[in-house]
């Protein structure tokens, strides 16, 4: 499978909302709140990052993300994604984009947080639970 189905994809981009993102380095897994972009013409999920998830990343690649969407305090709808993560080390202007992409998205400054490295989550398997 490259990318998201159409069904997971409409969802994730619906609207701005946050994705966790789960490292696991060690047997210890870690789980954070991120901002996303789903990239459908590369098949990936796109988040910046730094810190104990850009570091756990580096060691270990697999990852897993979910967004999930909620009304009122009842999930509507939930997406997970198993995948391998890159660190993009060599493209300033594909983190420059990324960077006002998903910035823009969530509603921040185009050039905010330019400590943020980006990396790019290969979509292995994803799965749709609507509810």
């Amino acid at each position: 499978m490259t990318g998201l189905s159409e069904r997971a994809a409409s969802l994730v981009t619906s609207e701005p909302l946050m994705a966790h993102l789960a490292t696991s380095v060690d047997d210890r897994p870690h789980v954070a709140p991120v901002w996303f972009h789903y990239a459908e013409d590369r098949g990936v999920i796109e988040v910046l990052t730094t810190g104990r998830k850009l570091a756990n990343i580096r060691e270990n690649p697999r990852v897993a993300l979910s967004v999930q969407k909620d009304e009122k305090g009842q999930a509507q709808w939930k997406v997970t994604i198993l995948g391998t993560a890159t660190v993009v080390t060599d493209d300033d202007e594909a983190v420059r984009d990324a960077t006002r992409r998903i910035n823009r998205k969530y509603g921040a400054e185009e050039s905010a947080w330019p400590e943020n490295e980006l990396v790019r989550i290969s979509v292995g398997t994803a799965t749709v639970s609507e509810y």
